[in-house]
């Protein structure tokens, strides 16, 4: 895609860009379009942070159609969330994906604030849940540089949001099932790299997990 012209409004890019990327998108893929028509059969959910430096199909050299996503402020995962809720439970009980993939990234602003001690309006309330990681992880945060500390809490995020995924009861449901998958990954926005993050399970925690969170069963 060729330079935008100078001066040229945000939104006005927006609508041209679409024209190219159309055309380009007939040109070289004529199938993508009428096939995605048809519906959808991502085998991925990927649930995200809003940032606009992790747009998840870009970063992955994937296609529409491969990502079924949700995204808000720090990728939190709030048990209570029906926003994030229902996503889930649409895509890993109707669309039938094969893997939930949590991705948190570096430079991320909500874990900064969090890190932080300045009141800054409603979105206080959306970081507590960064911020009870911050309290439980206090000494080691304290033994750490700033670039380190905001590594850590990017990447406890990430396992806090998994462990809450593994009490989802569709997540549950589908894992012991059909062999759905849960994954937590770090984009490092300065050099575009994604990276896993191992999210063990203490002994006996999934059956613990189970036994507590998963439902429908009929029984106790």
């Amino acid at each position: 895609m060729g330079p935008h012209p100078e001066g040229e409004d945000a939104f006005a890019r927006l609508l041209s860009g679409n024209s190219t990327w159309c055309a380009h998108t007939h040109q070289h893929d004529p199938s993508l379009f009428p096939t995605l028509a048809k519906g959808q059969h991502p085998k991925v959910l990927w649930l995200g942070c809003s940032d606009s430096r992790v747009p998840e199909t870009t970063i992955t050299g994937l296609k529409p159609g491969d990502i079924f996503v949700h995204r808000n402020i720090a990728n939190i995962l709030h048990p209570g969330d029906l926003s994030a809720a229902s996503v889930i439970e649409y895509a890993v009980a109707h669309v039938g994906v094969q893997h939930v993939v949590l991705c948190g990234h570096t430079s991320c602003g909500g874990v900064n604030a969090a890190l932080g001690n300045s009141k800054i309006g409603v979105i206080d309330a959306w970081l507590l849940p960064l911020r009870a990681l911050r309290a439980r992880g206090k000494k080691t945060l304290e033994g750490l540089g700033e670039k380190e500390r905001v590594q850590w809490l990017v990447e406890e995020n990430v396992r806090e949001g998994v462990r809450v995924l593994r009490g989802n009861s569709n997540v549950i449901e589908a894992a012991k099932g059909r062999g759905l998958t849960v994954h937590g990954v770090v984009y490092d926005i300065e050099k575009g790299t994604l990276k896993e993050v191992e999210c063990p399970c203490a002994e006996g925690e999934m059956e613990a997990i189970e036994w507590a969170f998963e439902t429908g069963k009929g029984g106790h």
